[in-house]
């Protein structure tokens, strides 16, 4: 929702309107604060946000801008850049430091200057004397450490690999329930025009999938990182295909295994607890098919995967691969940071050119490649806005906190989706026969 401004008298006093920086006698934070926030944006004009200081006073000015940042305490800009890094903004909001009003995503604008102007102000004696002048936070209690993943073992190992998919989908079933669609599809959505429906949007996505695989009656599937069985029921019901679900998350499979009682299909759907590594290259499967699970395979390992894939199709068979990757765009942020440590640790996400080299190298045929980047932008926007309607449900849930991880997370991926430091694709690989069909 847009900010819409509501200020009373006393706050009009406050603002800049004749171009002066204003005193603020008794409070030397708040002017130390205004004139942090000129030198670490460099003259920058920013066009999607101002700043709200926490005795009201607005930066660059009360015009209404899509989002608002609300330093909530005179150490707010210390605690989010004395240490220069990107994770150090996330867990200031995680701890309340600083809120953000309004459009979410637009407030990445600024971590985008941030990220632009991180080297030169870090080394900046004058910067950082600056913001060791503001009050120091002596209150932080590690809450946000608390939610952080310390995986132990060889990273990408199954032991490993297993940790890291619970810490990730292991929240609360409800709580996904909160802000996905109906059927708990989680991943990019494909929208026939913006206007439409998230639930739509999902619907359109699983049917594009099934008739990319050209899925008919009787065919045998494969879905490795089923999540919560949309897919499978999906295929089941209308393309008549006997399918089979691997994930290593137990709320996903219990979540699964209810609906496919629901719906009647134990015959012809099973989901099982199970590593990608676990199953018997067999050429069993006619199709098979990976949704955003590729991403935590790691880049050492993606010809293991593809080539566990190869084994376990038929002569003729087709895999649809979907994963995030990265965009076209270079990346500019952290590998090692906020979604790192409280959202996806140990992903991986790799340039698409490295995900086909590795698919290739293992006799797979690349039949296909579509990117879905602007749909997942949309679709990554809808998920924050449901979840930001639902707050207080979502509270009943989770804490403040991790709900604060998740709105950050979600936000700042719909924002690098839209720029393309992010990008989201379809493969399609065909596993020949021996007469090259």
């Amino acid at each position: 929702m847009i900010f819409t401004l509501l200020q009373d008298k006393v706050r009009l006093s406050r603002s800049r309107t004749d171009g002066k920086r204003p005193q603020h006698p008794g409070d030397p934070a708040v002017d130390l604060t205004l004139e942090i926030l000129e030198k670490i944006t460099a003259g920058t004009q920013v066009q999607s946000l101002n700043v709200r200081l926490w005795n009201g006073t607005y930066w660059p000015d009360q015009t209404p801008k899509p989002a608002t940042i609300v330093l909530n305490r005179p150490s707010a800009l210390r605690e989010m850049l004395a240490d220069g890094s990107e994770i150090g903004v996330a867990e200031a909001y995680i701890r309340e430091a600083f809120d953000v009003e309004g459009d979410m995503v637009a407030a990445f604008e600024l971590a985008d200057i941030l990220s632009a102007q991180t080297r030169a102000w870090t080394r900046s004696l004058s910067i950082v004397g600056m913001l060791r002048r503001l009050p120091d936070f002596k209150e932080r209690n590690g809450r946000e450490e608390m939610r952080a993943a310390r995986l132990n073992g060889a990273k990408n190992s199954p032991d490993r690999d297993r940790k890291a998919i619970r810490f990730h989908y292991d929240v609360s079933n409800d709580f996904y329930a909160l802000w996905l669609d109906p059927r708990m599809v989680y991943s990019c959505a494909y929208f026939e025009n913006p206007g439409a429906s998230l639930e739509q949007a999902q619907l359109r996505k699983l049917d594009l999938i099934c008739r990319k695989l050209d899925l008919r009656s009787g065919e045998r599937l494969l879905d490795i990182g089923s999540g919560w069985g949309g897919l499978l029921i999906h295929a089941a019901t209308h393309y008549g295909v006997n399918a089979d679900g691997i994930t290593l998350s137990e709320k996903q499979l219990e979540w699964t295994r209810h609906l496919i009682e629901e719906n009647r299909l134990q015959d012809r759907v099973t989901v099982r607890l199970a590593d990608y590594r676990d199953l018997k290259r067999e050429e069993f499967y006619d199709k098979a098919v990976s949704v955003g699970m590729v991403e935590h395979v790691g880049r050492k390992n993606l010809g293991v995967y593809f080539q566990q894939v190869s084994g376990l199709l038929k002569r003729g068979g087709l895999f649809l691969n979907h994963g995030i990757g990265r965009g076209p765009i270079p990346w500019v942020h952290e590998d090692e940071g906020f979604i790192g440590r409280y959202v996806f640790p140990d992903s991986d996400l790799a340039p698409i050119a490295t995900m086909l080299e590795a698919a290739a190298g293992t006799g797979l045929e690349i039949r296909d490649v579509d990117s879905l980047r602007e749909h997942y932008a949309l679709t990554l926007r809808h998920w924050v806005r449901r979840l930001e309607a639902r707050h207080a449900e979502a509270l009943r849930e989770v804490d403040e906190a991790t709900y604060r991880i998740w709105r950050l997370y979600m936000a700042g991926s719909a924002h690098n989706f839209e720029l393309g430091y992010l990008s989201v694709y379809q493969t399609l690989l065909a596993k020949l026969t021996p007469e090259g069909k």
